[in-house]
């Protein structure tokens, strides 16, 4: 029986005909390996689009004189082709999972936004890098450049429907229009966790677990990445020790975030320009160079809260057993004007690349919109450069193309019978490519592209019989299984 089934389908493989309808042009597949193509999805240098100087390239004139669309997406904003959203689904599971286990619910917002819930609480920097315009009802909007406002905006439409604490993840597309460089876009995606509720420092302690589980996940050490972390209470302190105006708070934050970025000499002409003292100037320098959290104690006390806080996250550190990620550093302040004491930022320890991640507590946001204060922490988690870093140390997954089955009938009156086999394993959860109008010899091409399990053949004999052909790829191995018993 198996020879003459097998005798069958050769015949039924030697007749088959052509397609009905002409076919085009052969269509052409990368051969490139997939973290090669993994790299174009966050790579930040300008798209097709551009030439040398930046500027937009013209449309492409047809033979005919007219005008085609630029086929390239905006400067600064992706595409995703199926294998690079394999690569962002892949990593927006690794978000949720770690969110999951820290028992967190996941929330969502519109990507754009009232304008003024960002421009009454954020810097200058980001300010300036908006995306926002005028809808046709005259309403000022945004394409939110951060999270966490628009958090906080629910926080405060929920009231008091929920309890404290609320434990909120999301991952939402972000938009700023700034100057691209390796790891930075103009839209990029964010994993946000957000604690409400929860004043003390096991809040903080809390995130960090969250950061590091993800890190250990995608195969990341402490010798990879390590998470500098500070307080903005003690830049209060020195401004304090100063007597430096409070409204001027905000602005030296501002400023003393861009130290690495901008030289010292640069820094301490903008703290003069906005009314600082050489001597509070060379006081805060001095403060922010700090490494060592004995040595800011020394500096400030034991008594300042700063302090306090900092050697608390520290003892919570060693006991969640991730202290050889975190290090004191005086100098992280984050750029936010929100932030209110412990901040932090994750960088990879060869310098190669801008920050991983960041956050820190805002306890007095929610009053900037008119509400009661809820003591709050959170941290943004960029997509772009942690894929950077994954390409860096090797670490990317391989993610081709899986498919469980490939139905094929062999003549086109088997079309019916072929889409009820493959209805059937649809409706057991099986993934089936249903194929017609080619070539078998196309079809185990196809097979190897997509890299599926079975090619199921359903030919004129076998079915009579109420059979089909299964070929396992893997393996060669070839049978006739009842077609109502197939799984």
């Amino acid at each position: 029986m198996a020879a003459s089934a097998s005798a069958s389908l050769r015949h039924h493989l030697l007749l088959r005909r052509r397609p009905r309808f002409p076919l085009g042009p052969s269509p052409t597949f990368r051969t490139s390996s997939l973290p090669r193509r993994h790299q174009r999805l966050f790579a930040s240098a300008p798209s097709s689009s551009t030439v040398e100087n930046g500027e937009p390239s013209s449309p492409v004139e047809p033979s005919d004189g007219a005008s085609v669309v630029d086929v390239n997406p905006p400067r600064g904003t992706r595409d995703f082709p199926p294998e690079d959203m394999r690569l962002r689904t892949w990593l927006f599971d690794q978000f949720r999972e770690v969110s999951r286990v820290m028992a967190f619910e996941e929330v969502d917002f519109p990507v754009l936004e009232s304008e003024a819930l960002f421009i009454r609480k954020a810097g200058e920097e980001i300010t300036q890098q908006l995306y926002n315009f005028e809808d046709k009802g005259g309403r000022r909007v945004v394409l939110r450049p951060e999270i966490t406002p628009s958090l906080a905006r629910l926080v405060i439409k929920q009231g008091k429907s929920v309890s404290l604490p609320l434990k909120w993840f999301t991952i939402g597309q972000c938009w700023r229009y700034e100057r691209m460089t390796r790891g930075r876009r103009r839209e990029h995606y964010q994993w946000n966790m957000d604690i409400f509720g929860m004043p003390k420092v096991r809040a903080e302690s809390e995130l960090l677990q969250a950061i590091i589980l993800l890190f250990e996940r995608l195969g990341i050490t402490s010798s990879d990445v390590g998470i500098r972390v500070s307080s903005r209470k003690v830049l209060q302190a020195v401004l304090n020790m100063y007597s430096i105006p409070e409204h001027l708070f905000t602005e030296v934050c501002v400023i003393v975030d861009k130290l690495g970025k901008l030289t010292r000499e640069e820094i301490e002409k903008k703290l003069v320009t906005i009314g600082l003292s050489s001597e509070a100037v060379l006081g805060i320098i001095e403060v922010l160079s700090l490494k060592s959290l004995p040595k800011l104690e020394e500096v400030l006390g034991s008594d300042v809260e700063a302090v306090a806080d900092l050697k608390k996250l520290f003892s919570f550190a060693e006991q969640y057993g991730y202290a050889d990620w975190i290090c004191f550093d005086a100098s992280v302040v984050r750029g936010l004007a929100y932030y209110t004491g412990i901040v932090f930022e994750a960088f990879d320890r060869d310098g190669k690349l801008r920050a991983i991640c960041g956050g820190g507590r805002y306890d007095r946001l929610l009053s900037t919109f008119g509400s009661e204060d809820i003591p709050a922490c959170g941290f943004g988690f960029g997509d772009a450069v942690i894929v950077e870093l994954l390409k860096e140390k090797g670490l990317l997954p391989d993610l081709s193309r899986q498919i469980d089955d490939i139905v094929f009938p062999l003549d086109e009156e088997l079309e019916g019978p072929a889409c009820s086999v493959a209805s059937s394993l649809r409706r057991q959860g099986r993934s089936v490519d249903l194929v017609e109008d080619k070539r078998l010899k196309w079809v185990f091409k196809h097979a190897e592209r997509i890299n599926a399990g079975r090619l199921i053949l359903v030919g004129k004999s076998e079915w009579e019989r109420g059979m089909v052909r299964v070929k396992i790829l893997s393996t060669r191995e070839e049978f006739e299984v009842k077609a109502g018993e197939l799984q």
